[in-house]
């Protein structure tokens, strides 16, 4: 198994395990072990959660990277919030994207379920005519977990 080096800027934030952690300066980690964590733009404050795809990434981010108590509260928030928006859809494959989203998340491979629901919330913006913005949007670029 391989560690994951990151590079984060003074004052991004990082959350491992649950716990958030904001870096001081510029620094470069290594993860030498399985972990959960997302950092910078990946990570959706609860006042970003503001529309329907963006309220399921947010509880899929609570699946994965919650406390052991929000974690099983944030799966089942998203099986309902994904329920609801797979009856509100006219759209198969979003209806398709979500039914993986929420198969992967259940077979805790949450990484992966925010990958398919950041496909959703920029569908959404399209259908919506929303702009996208990397707060309210984040586009990670790591494997989301790291192995030793």
């Amino acid at each position: 198994m391989s560690n994951l080096v990151l590079e984060l800027r003074q004052g991004e934030m990082m959350i491992v395990n649950g716990a958030p952690i904001r870096f001081r300066n510029k620094t470069r980690i290594e993860l030498t072990a399985k972990a959960r964590f997302l950092f910078g733009k990946q990570i959706m404050a609860p006042d970003q959660a503001d529309s329907p795809a963006r309220r399921i990434y947010f509880a899929l981010q609570s699946a994965y990277i919650g406390s052991e108590e929000e974690r099983p509260v944030g799966l089942a928030a998203a099986r309902e919030l994904i329920a609801a928006f797979q009856a509100a859809t006219t759209s198969a494959l979003a209806q398709d994207i979500l039914a993986r989203a929420l198969a992967s998340a259940e077979a805790d491979d949450c990484y992966q379920a925010l990958k398919l629901a950041r496909r959703i919330i920029r569908h959404e913006d399209a259908v919506l005519g929303r702009q996208s913005d990397q707060a309210a949007h984040p586009t990670p670029d790591h494997p989301g977990e790291a192995s030793h």
